[in-house]
C-alpha cells in the first residue's frame, strides 16, 4: 500500500481505529491514548514479519521472539528508560501485555531472557532492517524535496575507549638500558622541492577525498564506533562535551528519518555525510541536500551534485568572509529545522536520552527502535 497518499493513510487509520481497537477493548478493557499509539505503531512497522524462529526442536522451546520484539517497540513508544521498567509495566498492564502478544495465562520472560533477545536483535540489525523496509514501502515511490542531515550527541554509561594511535614500540634487545631509552622522534618533513631522484611520501589524503574513492561497505568499515569523548557547539553556540557516541540522521520534509548512522563521539559530522547520502539514495529520491556549516567542503558539494542533488550547505567562513545564501535558497534552508525537531523528539519521547546498554552494536539497536517508532509516528501524522 502506498501510504503516503492521504486517502490511503486514512483508510489504514480507519481499519485500526474502527475494527482492531474495539476488539481489543472487548478483550482487555479500556485503552489509554498511549496504548492506542502503541497499537498503531505495531500495525505500521509489522516487526514480527522480520523475526526468525530460533528453536530447532531440541531442548526447551524459547519464548516467542516476535512478542519480545513487539515489547521493545512498545518500550520506545512509551518512553520507558530500562528493560526492568518494561517488565514491570508488562506485569501490571494486562492490555499492554496482550497488545505485545504475551498470553495472560503464561509467566512473563525473565530479565535475562529480554537481554538475550535484545542482543540477538542488535546483532541481526532487526530494527534497521524493519526501518529500511518501512521507508522503501511508504516513501520509496515519492519525490522528497529536502533531506536535512545532522548529527546529535548520544551520552552513554561506559568508559571511553583508549586511543590506539600511538606508534608501536621497537623490539627490545633484552638489555636494561633499552627500558629507559627514549623513543626516536619521526623525521621532520623537508621543505622545498625534492632533489633529483629523491622519493618522498605522498601527501596525506583527507577523509572526504578518500571516501569518494571507496565503496559504501569500505566507508562504513572505516567509521569508528567505539565509545569516546566528543565536543561540539550546540544550537546556542556553546561548546558541550560528553562520553558516548554520535547519531547521524537524514530526515525528510515530513519529519520521517530516512537513514541513520552511529559513530564515535569524536568523529566529525562531515565524515558521515557521504555514506549517509548513499544509504538514503538507495531508499528514496530527493532533490536538495540541506546541511549546516559543519559540512561545508568542496568534496561534499561535488558529491551531492554527482548524485543529482542540489547542495544547500551553510558556508563556513573559517576566519574569512561569510557567503550568504541566495534569497530563494535561504528560504529552502529553513527546512533544516526538521532535523533539530527529529533529534529532540528522539531524545525526549523515544528513549535516545536514556542509553543503558554498552557497545556500538547494542547502542545502535537501542536507538534504532526509537527511530523506528518515530518514523511510524510521523507517517501516521500525515493523515492530518
Amino acid at each position: 500500500m502506498d501510504a503516503i497518499r492521504p486517502h490511503l493513510i486514512l483508510q489504514r487509520w480507519n481499519v485500526v481505529q474502527h475494527e482492531l481497537l474495539p476488539e481489543l477493548k472487548n478483550e482487555v478493557g479500556a485503552l489509554t491514548p498511549k496504548l492506542e499509539r502503541v497499537i498503531h505503531t505495531l500495525e505500521w512497522v509489522r516487526i514480527e514479519q522480520f523475526v526468525s524462529a530460533s528453536w530447532c526442536g531440541t531442548g526447551r522451546p524459547p519464548h516467542e521472539r516476535s512478542w519480545l520484539a513487539n515489547a521493545f517497540v512498545a518500550k520506545a513508544v512509551l518512553g520507558l528508560t530500562s528493560t526492568v521498567g518494561l517488565i514491570e509495566r508488562l506485569t501490571v498492564d494486562r492490555a499492554l501485555r496482550r497488545i505485545c502478544g504475551f498470553p495472560l495465562c503464561r509467566k512473563l520472560p525473565s530479565e535475562a531472557t529480554f537481554s538475550r533477545a535484545f542482543d540477538e536483535f542488535a546483532q541481526q540489525r532487526l530494527a534497521e532492517r524493519v526501518h529500511e523496509s518501512l521507508i522503501k514501502e511508504h516513501l520509496g515511490a515519492a519525490l522528497i524535496g529536502h533531506l536535512s542531515r545532522d548529527g546529535t550527541a548520544i551520552e552513554a554509561r561506559e568508559r571511553p575507549a583508549r586511543s590506539t594511535a600511538a606508534a608501536p614500540a621497537a623490539p627490545s634487545s633484552g638489555l636494561a638500558e633499552d627500558a629507559t631509552a627514549p623513543t626516536p622522534a619521526p623525521p621532520a618533513k623537508k621543505r622545498g622541492r625534492p632533489r633529483r631522484g629523491e622519493v618522498r611520501a605522498p601527501a596525506k589524503v583527507s577523509p572526504l577525498q578518500r571516501q569518494r574513492q571507496q565503496s559504501l561497505a569500505q566507508m562504513l568499515k572505516d567509521i569508528p564506533t567505539a565509545c569516546d569523548r566528543g565536543t561540539k557547539c550546540n544550537a546556542q553556540g556553546y561548546k558541550i562535551s560528553w562520553n558516548g557516541y554520535k547519531l547521524h540522521l537524514d530526515t525528510a520534509d515530513c519529519g520521517v528519518p530516512i537513514a541513520a548512522l552511529l559513530s564515535s563521539a569524536s568523529m566529525h559530522d562531515s565524515r558521515a555525510a557521504i555514506p549517509l547520502s548513499l544509504i538514503s539514495a538507495q531508499r528514496v529520491t530527493n532533490l536538495y541536500d540541506v546541511m549546516d556549516a559543519a559540512y561545508c567542503s568542496f568534496e561534499l558539494h561535488e558529491h551531492c551534485r554527482s548524485l543529482g542533488h542540489v547542495p544547500l550547505i551553510d558556508h563556513n567562513p573559517r576566519k574569512g568572509e561569510k557567503e550568504a545564501f541566495e534569497p530563494a535558497d535561504a528560504v529552502r534552508y529553513n527546512e533544516r529545522t526538521v532535523a533539530e525537531r527529529s533529534n529532540a523528539r528522539l531524545k525526549d519521547e523515544f528513549g535516545a536520552r536514556y542509553v543503558r546498554v554498552q557497545g556500538g552494536t547494542k547502542v545502535m539497536g537501542h536507538l534504532m527502535f526509537g527511530v523506528l517508532a518515530l518514523s511510524a509516528d510521523q507517517l501516521m501524522r500525515l493523515r492530518q
